[in-house]
């Protein structure tokens, strides 16, 4: 029988790169609050601040060295909205379709990027740098259609000046 190669060791293999940094950190993060009261939330806030999200393998580390049930964590993950498990583009796009922005046109500027960015709820562009979401109220009604762009927060917006409030976010 012939000898198979060794596969080549990776920055991955090794815990190096990014993901390796990453993981190191929320480890860090883990040892420093682990057992306390509330410690799950502390933890999967830092966790999701370092890598913008917390995929599975994040959740399953956090369960892992936590020893609290995934299923667990799937609940505290899934109940509070802060909480996201998909990836989240530079500039995060908030469309505001509570009853004000509404019947203001909060649905034909949400339209408008589905049909001339690709955008839709929950999704982001290709190249990561804007993320779309939708929320019931901004607390803004008197400015209505609003959007907000990460903290800022556009008024009386019009699907024609769309185009140019994203431009600003180069």
């Amino acid at each position: 029988m012939a000898k198979q190669k060794a596969a080549p060791v990776t920055t991955a293999d090794t815990g190096r790169g990014f993901a390796g940094r990453a993981f190191q950190r929320i480890q860090g993060i883990i040892d420093d609050t682990g057992g306390q009261a509330g410690a799950p939330i502390r933890v999967l806030q830092q966790a999701q601040g370092i890598v913008g999200y917390l995929p599975p393998t994040v959740l399953k580390t956090i369960s892992r060295d936590l020893k609290i049930p995934l299923a667990e964590l799937y609940g505290v993950v899934t109940f509070y909205s802060f909480f996201t498990m998909q990836p989240k583009g530079r500039h995060v796009i908030q469309v505001c379709l509570g009853t004000a922005c509404y019947v203001k046109g909060g649905q034909d500027i949400l339209d408008l990027m589905k049909k001339d960015f690709g955008l839709e709820p929950e999704g982001i562009t290709p190249d990561g740098k804007f993320s779309l979401e939708t929320v019931r109220c901004l607390g803004c009604c008197g400015l209505a259609p609003v959007i907000a762009i990460g903290d800022d927060i556009h008024r009386k917006v019009k699907p024609g000046h769309v185009k140019d409030i994203l431009n600003m976010y180069h």
